[in-house]
C-alpha cells in the first residue's frame, strides 16, 4: 500500500543524508501517516482514512465535510 495521505496527497519525498564529511547518500522522508476513523454526519457513516497528522489538525479546525469536499475537488479522493 502506498504511503500517501488520502486527503492532502502528501507522499514520500527523496533527499540526501549528509554526513559530517559532506558525503551525500540518498534517503527518504516519510509523511507522518495515521489510520483514523471519522464520522460523517451528513451520510450517517464512519469512514477509515489514512491521513497525515497535519490533515487531522485541518479536520479538527474546518470539519470533516469541508475537508472531504476540498480533497474531492482537488482530485485526491474519488467516491
Amino acid at each position: 500500500m502506498a504511503r500517501v495521505c488520502d486527503l492532502t496527497g502528501k507522499r514520500v519525498q527523496v533527499g540526501n543524508r549528509v554526513s559530517h564529511a559532506n558525503n551525500k547518500t540518498k534517503r527518504k522522508f516519510y509523511p507522518n501517516l495515521q489510520k483514523k476513523r471519522f464520522y460523517i454526519p451528513e451520510e450517517d457513516a464512519w469512514v477509515t482514512l489514512k491521513v497525515s497528522t497535519s490533515a487531522i489538525r485541518t479536520i479538527s479546525k474546518n470539519g470533516i465535510s469541508a475537508v472531504l469536499k476540498k480533497a474531492k475537488d482537488e482530485g485526491y479522493i474519488v467516491y
